[in-house]
């Protein structure tokens, strides 16, 4: 046992010795070559230009932050009602299906008339929705006046620029599958 302990630590020995430094000592002399060969060049930074601030000259024109001004509109805007005569019924009432659709994402696809009535056929999501004469549909409030063979004619209730509610008319055209 001692012997085999003496060849294990012999051989130890000179495993670790093989580990030296001899290849450490080229490796460094190399790092120092290259540190000296090669130099780095960095473009100065441009110095950052003066800022002027300018005042504030307003020429006559209004104060945009004027206290006074911002108060009055304010008040102005909470004292219009947030629904107007037009669109309380509309608040009020239950939404039908197509409701929760944007128009553009609705398509006729064909007409129909049912008990005399005429009835458009609209495709929604690859489903396909019976639509009659007061039906509503549409983001907007849309509601169905008059379907002929080739179109289907609604009334919306949207906002104007001034955030005054507005009817206004919209379409939805029958659409040629066949192409």
């Amino acid at each position: 046992m001692n012997l085999l302990h003496g060849v294990l630590i012999v051989v130890s020995a000179a495993c670790l010795n093989a580990c030296g430094n001899s290849d450490q000592d080229e490796l460094h002399q190399w790092v120092v070559e290259q540190r000296v060969q090669v130099r780095s060049a960095v473009a100065p930074i441009t110095e950052p230009k003066r800022f002027l601030p300018q005042p504030y000259e307003d020429g006559g024109r209004l104060e945009p932050f004027d206290l006074l001004r911002l108060t009055q509109a304010l008040r102005r805007d909470a004292v219009q009602p947030q629904s107007s005569a037009l669109l309380a019924p509309e608040l009020v009432r239950r939404k039908e299906a197509l409701e929760s659709f944007p128009l553009d994402t609705m398509a006729m696809v064909g007409s129909l008339s049912r008990s005399g009535q005429p009835v458009a056929l609209v495709s929604v999501d690859k489903l396909l929705y019976q639509v009659r004469v007061g039906s509503y549909l549409g983001l907007n409030y849309g509601r169905v006046n008059r379907i002929t063979e080739s179109e289907v004619s609604l009334r919306e209730i949207v906002q104007d620029a001034a955030g005054e509610w507005v009817e206004r008319m919209a379409t939805l055209q029958l659409q040629d599958r066949s192409k």
